[in-house]
């Protein structure tokens, strides 16, 4: 109660932010009629565009080059396929350009990709877009009843070295005012996952808030070990692809209900599973349009009445410091279009692994943490199968190859070989070649 009535609103006026205005705006906008909402955000598509037109430089060439007329949106939707999809590549080679002309006027944050489908790049949000982006993060807690008042548990990485007192405090503060404590760990080791375990119960918090291939290790030993259950009561997934065997797993074993989220550094919360009682995902249509690109394995996907199948794409409609039009994120999907919105019945695309590092299981993604507190790497990938692991690393234009080396044997030593590689050295694997950070040579299993 002192967390969510006090600190937080103290918190919100010292650091110049408007989360809990924006989240009432957002709230009434979500309770709108679709087809009233649809307008709305179609209308504020057409903003964007005809903004990123005049403002942006990147878009601003594009369409002189292509002879593209933002007003032809107005005209008939269709126009929107015109505009060339956005990339990943395409971000990290044209950098500044796809920021607003005047941007060193505005405080800036900048949020990494995570590298699943390709190299990470860089996405900046101003004040305003980084407000509305948690704005509608507590939206959708406050919709499945884990609002303010609720505590919440987050699963972190675990750094060795220690961060600076004035972080630590910055850290404490805001676990405070969002009524959350984190609990972290660097490995899936037995006494860890105990570990993790035992904090929960200790809290007893009613979300808790991580990857699902953690949860799913967490559910498993919990059941060998016969530890008490359950311990909270929701489940919310985040970072990467929840599938339908690792919701059964931990709903059963856990004791919990899984709710699954779609989330991208490029925009946010884009989708959020509302209601407990259906899987399929609420599209946040006022912060991102949605639309599926065709591809050639859609038919492999599984199929939804009044459902298309494809790769997802996404326009952001509230970052004007770097707006994103058809941008391609990756990840294939079923998009439905509803009486109550657009909707997503199951992503594919985004896979965390686990590997072992001198007879320690670790999944990648706290790696992947560790490796962007060292600097200077743009995107990694783990052999494995041949020995040692192998740890492949793309590093950025400017980094320290001796002192990145140094860094990691420090953290790992002898118990896994490190080489620096060109981009197109990462290897494609797995389902339909899409980008993972473990991979195994051919014919092996990683």
């Amino acid at each position: 109660m002192i967390g969510s009535a006090v600190v937080f609103p103290l918190a919100e006026r010292l650091e110049g932010r408007s989360l809990q205005d924006k989240q009432r705006l957002f709230d009434a906008e979500m309770a709108l009629p679709f087809a009233m909402r649809r307008r709305r955000s179609w209308q504020r598509l057409c903003a964007t565009v005809r903004f990123a037109a005049a403002h942006v430089p990147y878009y601003r060439d594009l369409f002189a080059t292509i002879a593209f007329d933002p007003a032809s949106l107005e005209r008939d939707p269709k126009y929107l396929q015109d505009i060339p999809v956005l990339t990943k590549d395409i971000i990290r080679s044209e950098g500044e350009r796809l920021l607003r002309d005047d941007h060193r006027q505005f405080r800036k944050f900048v949020s990494k990709t995570g590298g699943s489908t390709g190299p990470s790049a860089a996405i900046t949000y101003d004040q305003d877009a980084a407000d509305w982006s948690s704005a509608v993060t507590r939206h959708a807690r406050a919709c499945i009843g884990a609002g303010s008042m609720r505590l919440e548990l987050h699963l972190a990485a675990r750094f060795q070295d220690a961060f600076p007192l004035k972080d630590r405090l910055r850290e404490q503060i805001k676990c405070l005012a969002n009524n959350r404590i984190n609990v972290t760990f660097s490995s899936y080791a037995a006494d860890e996952l105990g570990r993790i375990w035992r904090e929960i119960a200790a809290a007893r918090p009613y979300l808790v808030h991580g990857h699902p291939s953690t949860l799913h290790q967490l559910a498993i030993h919990a059941a060998a070990t016969d530890l008490p259950r359950p311990a909270f009561d929701i489940f919310e997934s985040s970072g990467e692809t929840l599938d339908r065997k690792q919701r059964r797993v931990i709903q059963e074993l856990l004791k919990c209900t899984v709710i699954n989220r779609y989330g991208l550094a490029e925009a946010g919360v884009v989708a959020y599973q509302t209601d407990r009682a259906r899987p399929d995902m609420q599209v946040f249509d006022p912060l991102a349009w949605p639309e599926v690109l065709d591809v050639d394995y859609a038919d492999e996907l599984p199929q939804v009445d009044d459902g298309r199948s494809g790769e997802l794409a996404i326009t952001t409609l509230r970052n004007e410091m770097m707006p994103l039009i058809r941008y391609r994120t990756g990840d294939a999907t079923t998009l439905r279009e509803t009486p109550t919105g657009f909707r997503l019945a199951d992503i594919f695309g985004r896979v965390h692994d686990v590997v072992e590092i001198g007879g320690v299981k670790m999944p990648t993604h706290h790696i992947q943490d560790e490796l962007d507190r060292i600097g200077g790497i743009a995107e990694f990938q783990i052999m494995v199968g041949t020995g040692r692991p192998t740890l492949s690393l793309v590093l950025e234009t400017d980094a320290a190859t001796e002192l990145i080396r140094r860094k990691i044997e420090a953290l790992w030593g002898n118990e896994i070989e490190i080489a620096f590689v060109a981009a197109d050295a990462l290897k494609l694997q797995g389902w339909r070649s899409k980008f993972r950070h473990l991979v195994a040579p051919a014919g092996a299993s990683p």
